[in-house]
This record gives structure tokens, C-alpha cells and sequence, in this order.
């Protein structure tokens, strides 16, 4: 046998390490495009994208492109990925990488188009929408439909995701979008239907589980969207739309500590989120801490600059700064974009009185001294500005109406512009139900129900889904003392959109067509909703006064105190009254005797006072104030069968 030399053996060494040299290169060439961990992460990141987490898809097909940076698909899917999440910039710079890889352009066009109209060019993506092979014209018809309603033509997009639609029934994306359409027209009837099959469709897609949650808002309630909204946040976590919903809600139902918890994550989620930022500077305005909210909100970017919160939010941190001429200037901003709103126009009032511009301030006001339900805050506020300015009259006559606390039912508040030019106005726009309104608006306030009813059910016929056609229709009928049929109206309008205005016309309808037990229950129903509603709770007070539940009245109306403090003359004679029939004289004496200083013309105070006095034994001081408060109130029964209780002086 032939001996192998040592020189032998490194021949053969060597001939086996170039063996495996050439094995390893061949695999990495083999495996250099699509390395296994590029492909698991892609494959994560498709999972989680049809799962919903669109966070997740985004960190999965991170993953994907930092471990094979030229794995084209990969880049696509992590556009697909931002597009869902808002983020139209880093979407496009993906498209980029992905056609730069090696995709097919041609297979990019309705996501390019969604990432142009996620940057303001909506023109741009019905461009790119059109050149969308047919694979994929659902996703562009959505595109181009979204676009054309950025534009402002609701009617064209509506009608192209309807066509959508008949084609393809169980799109579900399309459905999403039709019914945030409808949302955001006021279609809230046509919304509800939308919304529900897009969560039937999909019941893990988060996009469609916020606006179910919004839509139930509207129409039920906060308590009862807050579940739609955590089930988004159950499939993705990070959904700064769900969460910023969220955060408001909890926020609107006086969880405060949550709402922070998710304004935080919706910042985290998105860096930089105006909204966020907005909602942590309404928390911090609500705990007085009006430097760190006014920090908050320029962090915004003025991004929410000109929307009706941000001016409210920004308007009040002024004015309580004692910054009343800004404060009267951003308000006035708010009443220019919404002259129908009370609140406004009373905080605008306010703060031109401040300012030292009275006649301003009264010309604000005085379309609320019109009212029958005028408050007493404005009724003051108007007196105030009317005695500046010489005008003793109707400084006289605010103070007399602010004294006895009484008003009327809620109204339509009218507008001050001529019908004719309101006509015209409508005319020129037929297809936006705005102007419509704003006629039937005219007509109530020149005293034409019968017009104003005829205008009203014709609008009602052709937006049937509309909550402020079916409000503006109860206005009317309200109008003519047809408190039956308001009624009916304004319950269709509730069943819609169940917020406060829309309450207090339906409780008030109820009540007024004898019909007590379903105008408590509305109020119950409102108050299971909406707990922070001081209005609400004070309804409640009332209530279980006249129906003798002391008790609770007194725990509802106690409540309230904690929250307003012992300024409200009113609130402080329901409290007397409550303890006065629960037998604790002693106390109803002491709220009654600081309500009456407070407000010593206010007839419900007197009367109160008095009960109170000749509970406690002091007959001839009781009789001097119930003849006071008969004097002052002398068509109210209540007050002069308390006067004829009292024992012969």
C-alpha cells in the first residue's frame, strides 16, 4: 500500500476547503435575495395588515426591508402599511423604493394615489386613480371617490361608491367609506346602515369600528360608543383615529385620568398629534392650569387653528387670563362660522363687556334676550351692558326677568337675515341642505309656522336621514303650538342625533302634550349617556322634586353643588326645597336664606325662604316673604297656595 506524504495530505485540504467554499458561496447566492428572516417578517407583516394591526404590519415590513433592503414587495407593503395609518409622505417614499427594486409600476397606481391625496392633492390622486389596471379599480374608484370629496362634490362620491358598490355588495373598505361620507354630510340615517355592514363585512378593521363608534355616538350616546371604540384599539393599539375618539369620549363622560392615558398613546402613536396635544390642553384648562394649556395648544402647529373647539378652547384660556379683547376676538371667530350658537354668543357678550365695549356686547346678546328661554347669566349680562350705554328700560327689564327666574320652552333660534335674501341664497344652492335650513330658520323667526312646516317637510322628504332637517321641522310645528307632532319630530331627530339641544325640545314636547313619564324617560335615557350633563342632572333634580323622591333629589342636586359651587340662586332654592321635604328644616333654612341673598327678586327664592322660615316657626317673617314672591310671580298657583297654607296673622 502506497504511503500518503504530508504533502499529499495538504493537496487534499485543500481540494476539500475549496469544496466547501464553493457550497457556501452557492448558498448565499441562492438565498442572497429573500433571506429567511426578510421573508418571515413580510409574511408578518401581510398577517397583521389583513389582521388589522396596521402598527404592526408597519414594524413587521420594517423588518422585512432593513433585512433584505432590495425585496421589493417588502417596500410595498410597508407603503400599504403607512397609507393606512395617514401617512402619506412615507407611503410615496416606499412606492419609490419598491419601483427602484424592481415592482412592477404598473401594479403601484391606486397606492400612489392614495399617498397624493393623503398629502392634500386630491387632484393629483384621481390622476394616478385612472391608470389603476382593473385587478385593482375597487381600491382607485375608493381613492377617486375620497378625492372628489375633498374637492367638495359629496354628491359625485357618493354616487361612484354606490356604483362601487352594486358590483361589489360586500366591499367592505367601500362601505367604510360611503358611510364617513354620509357622517360627515349630517346624513346620520344614512351613516347608521353604512357603518354596520362595513363591521358586519369586517369586524377586525379598525377604520370601521371608530366610525360605527361615532355613529352610535351621535345617535345613542357617549357611554355607548366607548365599546366600538376599544374593540378598534383591541385589534391595533396604536390607531391614533380610534384613539383620539376615544380620548374625547372618555373625556366628555368625565373620565378625565383615561382620557389622558389615551390622549398620551394617541402623541406616542403619532408624534407631534395636533389632536392629541388639544385634548391634553382641554384637561389641563379643566384643572385651572391654564399656562400649561395654552403651552399645549400652540404645540398644535395651528393645525387646529379656525375649528369651533380649538376657538372655544383658546377664547376661554384668554378670558381667563383677564386677556378679554383677545379672548372677544377669537370668540367672534367662532359666532362668525356658528351665529346660531347660544353659548357663543353669550361667552362673545361677555367678553366685550369686559373689554369695556358695551354697545358691542349688547348687540351680541340681545339676539338672546328675543328668546323666552333667555338665562339668566345673559339676561344679567345684558342689563349690565344696557345701564353702561344709558338704556335704563331694558336694563330694568333684563334685571326683572333675571330675578324671577322664569322663562320659556327651548326655540329655534332665528336668524336675522331677510327671507328673501335667504330664498336666494337656497336657490343658488340646491343641493346643500344648509340653506334650506337656514329659510325654515327665517320663516320661524318672522313668526310663518305654516310656511316654515311646508319648507321643513319638504327638506325632511328629501334628506330623511338628516337630524336638522327632522329638528328644524319640530321647530316649526313648535312654532304653531302643534306640540304633538314636534314631539314625533323631534324623537325622530333624537333617534339620529341625541345630543343636549335635542333633548331639552324633546323633553319640553313631551311634557307639554302631558306626557311626563316618556319625557323622564328620554331624560333618564340622555343622562345614561351623557353623566356630566349639568343640565341634564338639574332636569333630573327638578323631576324627582315634583315627584316627591327627596332622597335623590337631594344626591342629584348636591352633586351639582360640588361641581358649580354655592353661586347659583336657582340651584341653591331647588336644594331648599328638596330638604324642606325630606324634613331637615334646618338646612333647607340655610341653602333658601343663601339663595334669597343671592337673588332677593327672584320669585322661587322668596318662596322658598318663606317655606323654610315657617318651618322653622317664623310665621311673620314667612308671610312677609310669600306675599314678596306672589307680588313677584302673581300668576304662579304654586306660590300663592303656599301663601294661603300659611295660619291667619
Amino acid at each position: 500500500m502506497p504511503r500518503i506524504t504530508i504533502g499529499s495530505r495538504s493537496r487534499i485540504a485543500a481540494i476539500l476547503g475549496l469544496c466547501l467554499a464553493v457550497v457556501a458561496v452557492g448558498y448565499v447566492v441562492l438565498t442572497r435575495h429573500t433571506p429567511p428572516d426578510a421573508r418571515r417578517a413580510l409574511a408578518d407583516s401581510l398577517m397583521t395588515l389583513r389582521a388589522g394591526n396596521y402598527n404592526a404590519a408597519r414594524a413587521n415590513a420594517r423588518a422585512a426591508t432593513a433585512a433584505d433592503p432590495g425585496l421589493a414587495i417588502a417596500h410595498a407593503v410597508l407603503a400599504r402599511a403607512y397609507l393606512e395609518l395617514g401617512d402619506g409622505l412615507a407611503a410615496e417614499a416606499e412606492l419609490t423604493r419598491a419601483r427602484d427594486a424592481g415592482l412592477d409600476a404598473n401594479r403601484l397606481h391606486q397606492l400612489q394615489a392614495h399617498a397624493r391625496l393623503l398629502q392634500g392633492d386630491p387632484q393629483g390622486a384621481i390622476d394616478e386613480a385612472a391608470k389603476a389596471p382593473t385587478r385593482y379599480a375597487g381600491y382607485a374608484a375608493r381613492i377617486r371617490a375620497r378625492a372628489l370629496a375633498v374637492q367638495g362634490d359629496t354628491g359625485a362620491a357618493q354616487a361612484a361608491l354606490s356604483t362601487l358598490l352594486d358590483a361589489n355588495p360586500r366591499d367592505a373598505a367601500a362601505w367604510t367609506d360611503l358611510g364617513r361620507l354620509r357622517f360627515g354630510a349630517g346624513d346620520i340615517g344614512g351613516a347608521t346602515p353604512a357603518a354596520a355592514r362595513a363591521v358586519a363585512l369586517a369586524p377586525g378593521e379598525p377604520a370601521a369600528l371608530t366610525l360605527q363608534g361615532e355613529v352610535i355616538r351621535s345617535r345613542y350616546g357617549l357611554v355607548a360608543a366607548l365599546p366600538w371604540f376599544e374593540q378598534a384599539l383591541a385589534r391595533d393599539a396604536y390607531y391614533h383615529p380610534a384613539l383620539i375618539q376615544y380620548a374625547a369620549t372618555l373625556g366628555d363622560v368625565g373620565r378625565n385620568a383615561d382620557m389622558l392615558v389615551a390622549a398620551r398613546r394617541a402623541l406616542a402613536a403619532k408624534p407631534g398629534s395636533p389632536q392629541a396635544f388639544y385634548l391634553q390642553a382641554v384637561l389641563a384648562a379643566r384643572a385651572g392650569n391654564t399656562d400649561l394649556a395654552r403651552a399645549l395648544l400652540q404645540r398644535t402647529g395651528r393645525a387646529v387653528d379656525g375649528l369651533p373647539a380649538t376657538l372655544l378652547l383658546s377664547g376661554a384660556i384668554d378670558y381667563a387670563d383677564g386677556k378679554f379683547e383677545q379672548a372677544a376676538a377669537t370668540w367672534r371667530q367662532l359666532l362668525d362660522a356658528q351665529p346660531m350658537n347660544v353659548a357663543a354668543r353669550r361667552l362673545l357678550g361677555a367678553a366685550l363687556l369686559r373689554s369695556g365695549d358695551p354697545r358691542a356686547a349688547l348687540e351680541t346678546l340681545n339676539p338672546i334676550g328675543l328668546r323666552p328661554d333667555a338665562d339668566g347669566y345673559a339676561l344679567d349680562l345684558i342689563a349690565r351692558g344696557s345701564e353702561a350705554v344709558g338704556g335704563r328700560d331694558l336694563t330694568v327689564q333684563a334685571l326683572d326677568r333675571a330675578a324671577t327666574g322664569t322663562g320659556g320652552a327651548a326655540t329655534s333660534f332665528a336668524t336675522v337675515d331677510a327671507v328673501g335674501t335667504l330664498e336666494a341664497d337656497a336657490a343658488g344652492q340646491a343641493d346643500d341642505p344648509t340653506y334650506a335650513i337656514g329659510v325654515i330658520r327665517g320663516l320661524i323667526g318672522t313668526g310663518n309656522a305654516e310656511a316654515a312646516i311646508a319648507r321643513a317637510r319638504s327638506l325632511v322628504a328629501a334628506t330623511p336621514g338628516a337630524p336638522a332637517a327632522q329638528l328644524a321641522l319640530g321647530d316649526a310645528l313648535a312654532l304653531a303650538n302643534r306640540y304633538p307632532d314636534a314631539a314625533t319630530a323631534y324623537a325622530r331627530a333624537a333617534d339620529l342625533r341625541f345630543d343636549e339641544p335635542m333633548m331639552l325640545r324633546l323633553v319640553d314636547a313631551l311634557g307639554r302634550t302631558g306626557r311626563a313619564r316618556d319625557a323622564s324617560t328620554a331624560l333618564a335615557l340622555y343622562l345614561s349617556q351623557n353623566p356630566q350633563s349639568v343640565t341634564g342632572q338639574r332636569m333630573l333634580g327638578q323631576l324627582q322634586i315634583a315627584a316627591s323622591d327627596w332622597a335623590p333629589a337631594i344626591e342629584t342636586l348636591e352633586g351639582i353643588r360640588r361641581r358649580l359651587g354655592n353661586r347659583d340662586a336657582d340651584l341653591l332654592t331647588d336644594l331648599s326645597r328638596a330638604y324642606a321635604g325630606d324634613g331637615a328644616d334646618d338646612v333647607s333654612l340655610r341653602y333658601a336664606k343663601a339663595a334669597y341673598a343671592l337673588s332677593p327678586m327672584n320669585a322661587a327664592a322668596a318662596d322658598a325662604y318663606g317655606i323654610a322660615l315657617a318651618a322653622n316657626g317664623d310665621a311673620a317673617g314667612a308671610r312677609q316673604l310669600l306675599v314678596k314672591a306672589a307680588k313677584l310671580a302673581p300668576g304662579n298657583p304654586v306660590i300663592a297656595g303656599h301663601l294661603r297654607q300659611l295660619p291667619p296673622s
